[in-house]
């Protein structure tokens, strides 16, 4: 879980989180979401992946990614968790 954490840690991964939340995309439509290289989009897509918190599909030549939505629920709860544990 702690590559989870660190993956969503760095507010561009969150950015692609919530724009894969809402559909679909390969990392060239990221891309142009953001004022960064491809390559560098593409590491970030590499570290999500590695987390489990995206997916990708190979159409034809393309890489989709998408949201691994149970992964991300997982987290969600172990933070809620936390939460519950230690309330003031």
């Amino acid at each position: 879980m702690g590559c989870c954490f660190k993956a969503i840690g760095d507010e561009k991964r969150r950015k692609i989180l919530s724009i894969l939340a809402k559909k679909s995309a390969t990392a060239g439509e990221i891309a142009r979401r953001f004022k960064i290289s491809q390559p560098t989009v593409s590491n970030h897509l590499r570290i999500l992946k590695e987390a489990g918190l995206i997916r990708e599909r190979k159409v034809a030549q393309n890489r989709i990614y998408y949201l691994n939505r149970s992964r991300l629920r997982k987290v969600i709860n172990s933070l809620e968790n936390i939460l519950k544990e230690h309330r003031d």
